[in-house]
């Protein structure tokens, strides 16, 4: 969603809901459902150099385009947090897995046709390694 904030030289100035809210922004890889269901949510933005913030992959996108958008949203300062498909995130899983940074935080989430399995999301199994199981008897 785009708001006019006013003129600067003449011409207006619109600033979306995400950059004006908290200057971080949400990357989104997925199947065409999931990416056009965020953008329908107000996710979409381009940044200065005009990249958007999402790819949407088909069964024409190489694994070298999901890995390249996947390193390119990780390099990425304005972006928090990036979603991505599980099934897509196997595809590329040693890149997802070298990824150690904790922003932006890489969120497995299921698809339409892929339901989400917690023992293949690396970082769950991650967070399950640092905690003891008897802490939380």
């Amino acid at each position: 969603m785009w708001f006019f904030t006013g003129f600067f030289r003449g011409k207006p100035l619109f600033f979306s809901m995400a950059t004006a809210a908290k200057g971080k922004i949400l990357a989104v890889i997925g199947d065409e459902d999931t990416v056009v269901g965020f953008l329908l949510g107000g996710v979409g933005e381009l940044n200065k150099a005009r990249k958007p913030n999402y790819l949407i992959v088909d069964k024409g996108t190489s694994l070298q385009e999901i890995e390249d958008a996947f390193k390119g949203f990780c390099a990425r300062d304005d972006i928090a947090i990036i979603l991505i498909n599980q099934h897509i995130a196997e595809q590329i899983r040693f890149a997802v897995d070298q990824h150690t940074s904790s922003i932006p935080a890489v969120l497995e989430i299921p698809s339409k046709e892929a339901p989400y399995d917690p023992s293949k999301d690396s970082i769950m199994n991650r967070a399950r390694g640092l905690f003891n199981p008897e802490d939380f008897r």
